[in-house]
């Protein structure tokens, strides 16, 4: 999620290796895609915090959920749900936009291609139901389903760049060799939350929520293998978008000044999927370093042991940069982050049945950042693997009722 930037920077004169780690220990916010540019914290109403796409239990709908940042919705702004589709992983064929637009809260225009269109109030818990019956659309305040131990990342950082300031080292492909004990303080660092039990930065959390339920068939006319990312934009054009969690900050622009972290932040918020090769090098350096934060170098998902030191890392940069959620449509078993894109890429047979995408409880953060360090779904834990709140996969609206308002507050 990629809500407003709540810790401050490290010292600037901290140089060389450990400014690597400083600069991103910097900058975590409450969200999934944590780092944002300039144009976009300016109006939280156009921040999306996270995208979850995933298919339902009956088999026969796609769910999506886009948080929003800010508590309300802009009349300026749409919000965008870009679904793709094909037979073969890696190759879509058909594209459908569902987009909406509110005039108002309780005033939705949403369109499906020219498939299908609902309109009128969609703040109601049941949904409001497309004129072809095909969609269904809830909009308004939901608790986060995002979690995550923001001060245990912090902490985590910290040590690194303590460890890359003494003895520790980077390999030539840039990733950093940590020592047994250095390890060790890392991953306690990790786990905890000012050096007690672990929290979640985000409890209580309360964005304004985008959610559908549409009939797979518009959206599966290319194939069964589905890909989804969102976007927001306003009249001069795209503003953001989203689709994995982490993506777009923690592996992003690690390394630099604040003006050419915005520029290049800039840059990707207003590209595609489709155009985000430019930003294969940069997401590679950010792979490396998460590769070296289990003590070991040259385990992360996809890494090419057989290419030059510089593109290691190269494979799953790519697939990274075409950013979008992959989901198979053909099942609606939904367990597990990347499940699509490994059982393509990674030969994992078995998970050739799991619909993958990402459900609201899916335990994204750890599962994105063990696949970065060691290529499997475990051994890098922050320590949260939960939301306070109980979630649905399969009950409309999906996400919890937020709080009630305290009185004054």
């Amino acid at each position: 999620m990629k809500g407003p930037i709540v810790l401050q920077s490290l010292s600037r004169a901290v140089q060389g290796a450990a400014l690597l780690l400083a600069t991103i220990a910097a900058t975590p916010s409450v969200a999934s895609d944590h780092l944002d540019s300039p144009s976009v914290i300016a109006d939280p109403r156009a921040d999306i915090g996270d995208l979850f796409a995933w298919i339902a239990p009956d088999g026969r709908h796609l769910n999506l959920v886009m948080t929003i940042v800010g508590h309300s919705l802009s009349d300026k702004i749409a919000y965008a749900f870009h679904i793709d589709s094909g037979r073969r992983f890696g190759r879509t064929t058909a594209t459908i936009d569902l987009v909406c637009r509110f005039a108002n809260a309780t005033a939705a225009d949403c369109t499906l291609g020219k498939v299908d269109r609902a309109r009128g109030d969609a703040s109601y818990t049941e949904g409001l139901l497309s004129g072809g019956k095909s969609f269904r659309v809830y909009a308004g305040l939901r608790d986060d389903p995002f979690f995550n131990n923001v001060r245990g990342t912090r902490d985590m950082y910290n040590v690194a760049t303590k460890a890359l300031a003494g003895s520790a080292r980077y390999d030539a492909a840039n990733c950093p060799r940590f020592d047994a004990a250095q390890t060790a303080a890392i991953r306690d660092a990790w786990r905890h939350t000012n050096g007690g039990p672990p929290t979640n930065f985000l409890r209580g959390w309360t964005p304004d929520s985008i959610v559908v339920s549409v009939d797979l068939a518009p959206v599966t006319r290319g194939g069964p293998l589905i890909a989804v990312w969102a976007s927001t934009r306003g009249p001069k054009g795209q503003i953001d978008r989203a689709a994995r969690p982490l993506t777009g900050n923690a592996l992003l622009v690690t390394l630099g000044s604040d003006d050419a972290q915005n520029e290049i932040k800039e840059q990707y918020n207003h590209a595609s999927p489709a155009t985000g090769a430019p930003f294969v090098a940069e997401i590679a350096k950010g792979i490396a370093l998460y590769d070296g934060l289990d003590g070991r170098c040259g385990d992360s998902l996809l890494v090419d042991h057989n290419a030059p030191p510089a593109r290691r890392y190269w494979p799953l940069a790519r697939l990274l940069a075409d950013d979008r959620l992959w989901i198979n449509s053909r099942s609606s078993i939904c367990t597990q982050l990347f499940a699509a894109e490994r059982a393509a890429l990674n030969g994992e047979r078995a998970l050739e049945k799991d619909c993958g995408g990402r459900t609201i409880n899916y335990d994204a953060v750890n599962v994105y950042r063990s696949l970065l360090a060691n290529g499997t779904t475990s051994g890098i834990d922050d320590g949260v693997h939960a939301d306070e709140k109980v979630h649905s996969t399969s009950i409309f609206p999906f996400l919890a009722a937020p709080d009630p308002a305290v009185p004054g507050s």
